[in-house]
């Protein structure tokens, strides 16, 4: 089987969902998704209910990338098998054409919190042996992933117990700021400073195939997620516009904890790394997560800094993954 790939003891199951939710959203992005569920050995042979993890993904991921192989490597859902957890594991979809969500309500990509948390976590527990509380259900995610793993928990902790972050998105004005001079520059040397001739740019080429894609992608896509498509910077000089940042920053994880303390100590289990070489200083965002953490009082959380940079680090998911099922099995 191998290098090719593993037997599997447990099932994945691939379905899809047709959400109302982001029926006319404004990208004319799809409306049905695909759904993967992994259900552990033993899911088929009796009657016990299941704690839940919703595994979702960083920016510009989609479902069916998770069975991406790098060399030398497992797949994640190789990993997920060869873990095997006591817990069914759902692998959401919140793609959007401007690589992601943010997991967030938005005019101008859709409603896609809405959609993870009022769509799909019902329609999984309607389909499949799920302990139906907050308190065995968990999230978690890479990146943009795991920025949504740490803010949807907070907005709503009456659906979800336990969150994993690995080098999610935090301390905004570290992670993204630095980046708006080097946008600016680069749409007035190459699109005369507008964002509609990149695109035009973007999608008449090969994606990626320019230095700054990725930069200015990501630039207009938080744009979307944070301030309903409003730039926080002047495109022709890079000046920070302090109204539109501080809506960003209302969004920032490390900024909303003291706003939702109360959540956040509901919480079962909270998982917290990121790589000490990490490209995008996420590893300073998760260590601002933590301390903003135990000045509400929340200390019990698993926190680890490691050598890594931002990409390469999916075997930390199957670590995370353990410790969030054994948190949210009941006890």
């Amino acid at each position: 089987m191998r290098p090719w790939s593993i037997e599997y003891r447990g099932r994945w199951e691939e379905l899809e969902l047709e959400s109302e939710t982001l029926r006319g959203n404004a990208l004319g992005d799809p409306t049905v998704r695909p759904l993967w569920i992994w259900l552990p050995p033993g899911y088929d042979d009796s009657d016990k209910a299941y704690p839940s993890v919703y595994v979702i993904q960083g920016m510009t991921g989609q479902v069916d990338m998770w069975w991406n192989r790098s060399a030398f490597r497992p797949t994640t859902p190789e990993n997920i098998e060869e873990l095997a957890p006591d817990c069914v594991v759902v692998l959401v979809d919140c793609w959007t054409s401007l690589g992601g969500s943010q997991f967030l309500d938005s005019p101008t990509t859709g409603n896609y919190h809405t959609y993870l948390c009022d769509e799909v976590v019902p329609f999984v527990d309607a389909r499949y042996r799920t302990l139906a509380a907050a308190e065995h259900r968990g999230i978690a995610g890479k990146s943009s992933g795991g920025y949504g793993a740490m803010v949807t928990p907070m907005l709503r902790p009456d659906l979800f117990g336990g969150l994993a972050t690995h080098a999610g998105d935090a301390l905004f004005e570290v992670c993204y700021q630095p980046e708006f001079a080097i946008v600016a520059r680069e749409l007035r040397e190459h699109y005369d400073g507008s964002y509609d001739r990149f695109w035009e740019d973007f999608r008449s080429r090969p994606a990626g195939s320019k230095e700054n894609d990725g930069r200015l992608i990501n630039a207009y896509a938080m744009a979307a997620c944070y301030s309903a498509g409003e730039l926080p910077f002047e495109t022709a000089t890079g000046k920070l516009k302090p109204d539109v940042f501080a809506r960003w920053l209302e969004w920032d994880p490390v900024r909303m904890v003291p706003r939702y303390a109360d959540a956040l100590r509901s919480l079962r289990a909270i998982w917290i790394d990121a790589g000490t070489r990490d490209e995008y200083y996420l590893d300073l965002g998760a260590e601002a997560f933590r301390q903003a953490l135990e000045e509400i009082g929340v200390t019990d959380v698993r926190f680890e800094l490691f050598d890594a940079t931002h990409g390469l680090i999916e075997y930390r998911y199957p670590l995370a993954l353990a410790y969030l099922a054994e948190r949210l099995t009941p006890r």
